[in-house]
């Protein structure tokens, strides 16, 4: 589960993690409101306004209606109302969205922690994930922190450095200060950074999360280490144990079909293809999809119907499949095991009738218990539908559709 900016950072900082302080708001008036608060209670006089969307790059997006940037400083108070009409409501494109972007609803006003001193800021970047060719945790950080970290590693690739971590001993003393010199700091800001690192990794863990990616992690003028960004993806296995951190789900950010998906019980995810899937089993999913792909298709959704494939449930996955234009065919791979294949025979049938005319061809696939009768069923049933036994008869169906 991806989680807002803002949302991220209220994590960080429940474990200890500094922050650059911010409030939230969905108009431009609270927007000024907040402003004010946070000038209260830190001092601040120049705010950062930032739209709150599930991407990347917001800082070189541009607001569709208004040309405004996602992120946008405001030099003082009077300014804050008019830079966040700017934003909200409109849409942010980025190099992580599509052509139209996404609706912005919210902005965090921020603190603008860039202030004078006598010594510049410093940008790093830094990241907690699983490394999964070893099975164990990894930092990943770097000296050239900033928006343009893309092209940090893809042409100095030498300044990307990583920490692999045992979970079993956590983040080590001597890990935690080879960040700070890799990061050539030196001083309190040395002491901050190992500090900031075992803080992270602690916040990492403590949420179940699968990703914390911060960028920038800034060095201020005042030798302070704090997180100016945040990106945080939740394990969404492990959220029955924090019923606080799923009730920040957003799910006007997600795609619209996932989520009615999701709220019936199917696993689906969509794809940029053209050829839909239903499936029992994650595992057969993707062989499933590899014989779309080596067919001349391409799979339009990974699309899980678990093992309880009765009518409605097929029903309901059939609908779902349809919603996307761009589906020219659908495979319907099923393994009977615990299901019962002239079950969900009968399920195909009866949800083609009641969807009315469907106007893409169906390849249907049923193996296992009682796939005999679930063959015939689908043979006997008038309906203009596919029935295949094996897996190259079902890839020479798909091809003659997608030729």
């Amino acid at each position: 589960m991806n989680l807002h900016e803002y949302q991220g950072k209220s994590i960080l900082k429940s474990f200890g993690v500094a922050i650059q302080e911010g409030k939230v708001a969905d108009t431009p008036e609270a927007a000024h409101a907040a402003a004010v608060e946070l000038a209260k209670e830190t001092g601040t006089e120049w705010f950062v306004v930032k739209a709150q969307i599930h991407a990347g790059g917001r800082g070189k997006g541009t607001v569709t209606e208004t040309s405004s940037r996602g992120v946008v400083l405001a030099k003082g108070l009077d300014k804050v109302k008019d830079v966040a009409a700017g934003i909200i409501g409109g849409h942010l494109v980025t190099a992580q969205t599509s052509n139209k972007g996404k609706l912005v609803n919210k902005v965090l006003i921020a603190q603008d922690v860039y202030y004078p001193g006598e010594t510049e800021t410093e940008e790093y970047y830094m990241s907690v994930l699983l490394d999964r060719s070893s099975g164990k945790n990894m930092i990943m950080y770097s000296p050239k922190g900033g928006i343009d970290i893309e092209a940090v590693a893809e042409n100095t690739p030498e300044l990307i450095f990583t920490e692999t971590i045992d979970p079993a001993l956590g983040l080590q003393g001597f890990q935690a200060r080879r960040i700070a010199f890799n990061l050539n700091l030196s001083g309190m800001a040395f002491k901050q950074m190992v500090k900031f690192a075992y803080k992270l990794y602690e916040a990492y863990v403590g949420c179940d999360a699968s990703m914390f990616e911060i960028n920038p992690v800034l060095k201020t003028s005042d030798n302070k280490i704090i997180a100016v960004d945040s990106k945080v993806s939740l394990d969404g296995n492990a959220l029955y144990r924090h019923q606080d951190y799923a009730e920040m789900r957003d799910k006007t950010e997600e795609n619209p079909t996932e989520v009615e998906a999701d709220e019936v019980g199917l696993n689906y995810v969509k794809l940029d293809g053209n050829v839909g899937c239903m499936v029992n089993g994650a595992g057969l999913a993707m062989a499933t999809m590899d014989i779309i792909k080596l067919s001349g298709g391409d799979p339009a959704n990974f699309l899980d119907v678990g093992g309880t494939a009765d009518a409605s449930r097929v029903e309901q996955a059939f609908r779902i499949i349809l919603k996307d234009s761009s589906v020219k065919a659908i495979l319907v791979n099923i393994f009977g095991g615990i299901v019962r294949c002239d079950r969900v025979a009968q399920g195909i049938v009866d949800a083609y009738n009641n969807m009315g005319n469907i106007d893409v061809p169906i390849i249907v696939r049923l193996q296992g218990t009682n796939a005999d009768e679930a063959k015939k069923l689908i043979d006997e049933s008038g309906l203009e539908v596919t029935s295949v036994i094996q897996l190259q008869e079902a890839a020479d169906a798909i091809a003659a559709v997608v030729a």
